[in-house]
């Protein structure tokens, strides 16, 4: 869950109250209605939609029964590659033919990959998955655009983009196997708005096994090879997203080809300002 160092003061958050799913404005402690879907907000002009969250932080305070993923089950999540030396040389490290992760790492053109719907996402608490055919699984944790439908950064959010190393270090190709499968995309608990926080993130990441931590690391968002709008504007370069997207702007933080997250490991990451996502392991698949 989020702590003291990572939680911002006010954020967005999808909740269940009663039998009701709805997005409200976390102000401290207090949850109160924003008064439209994420998808809705994101559709507004970024002044309108700041407006929009102010005057509902300002609200009255409801009940919180669960906190739910912090995207619209319509929306899609993307996620970038390889915008981290860290990133291109593990994925070099792991592959039959590094040389593509090479060559993308210096393009022009990122990588940009489709990551998970919006009914697919889990959230803070909720299990995360390594497949059942892979022998080799890590988390990566990023930073999460919240982009508006003009591809504007309206807010950040913490991601887990988990992958198997096994089968895409196998063959480029299966990288679609490696990325998306049941329990791969967690996010959450919640979205800041960007007009609260400002560039770069220290992200951190703490994997632990049987209570113990077995594997720490720490970066910067400074340390990425591109820009968090340049990614943006990429995604939006061939694609319209009328309802706004989420897109993970890669990893900076990965184990060593000694390790590999097992079932039963709790991973949790940090990004200062943004939040804290916590996530237990499972084997999903068969």
């Amino acid at each position: 869950m989020n702590d003291t160092t990572t939680r911002a003061a006010l954020a967005l958050a999808r909740v269940r109250f009663g039998g009701e799913v709805l997005w409200t404005v976390r102000s401290g402690d207090e949850y109160a209605p924003l008064g439209m879907t994420l998808s809705e907000l994101l559709r507004l002009s970024r002044e309108d939609a700041r407006a929009a969250v102010e005057r509902a932080s300002a609200g009255t305070g409801v009940r919180v029964d669960a906190v739910l993923a912090p995207v619209d089950p319509a929306q899609e999540v993307w996620a970038a590659g390889v915008t981290y030396l860290r990133s291109r040389d593990g994925r070099i490290e792991e592959a039959t033919d590094g040389d593509p992760y090479n060559r993308v790492y210096v393009a022009e053109r990122p990588e940009l990959f489709f990551k998970a719907t919006g009914t697919r996402v889990v959230t803070d608490g909720d299990p995360v998955g390594v497949r059942a055919d892979s022998t080799w699984d890590v988390p990566e944790p990023e930073l999460g655009l919240v982009l508006d439908s003009r591809g504007e950064i309206f807010g950040y959010v913490p991601g887990n983009d988990a992958s198997s190393r096994s089968i895409e270090g196998e063959n480029l190709l299966y990288l679609p196997q490696a990325k998306v499968y049941t329990a791969s995309c967690a996010l959450g608990p919640e979205i800041v708005p960007a007009w609260l926080v400002q560039a770069p993130f220290d992200i951190g990441m703490t994997i632990s096994r049987d209570g113990e931590p077995v594997f720490e690391g720490t970066t910067s968002t400074d340390a990425m090879a591109r820009t968090l709008p340049d990614l943006a504007d990429w995604l939006f370069r061939g694609l319209d997203f009328p309802d706004g997207t989420i897109v993970l702007t890669g990893t900076g933080i990965v184990p060593g080809a000694d390790f590999t997250l097992m079932p039963g490991d709790e991973v949790a990451i940090r990004i200062a300002g943004v939040g804290t996502l916590t996530n237990p392991v499972i084997r999903v698949g068969h």
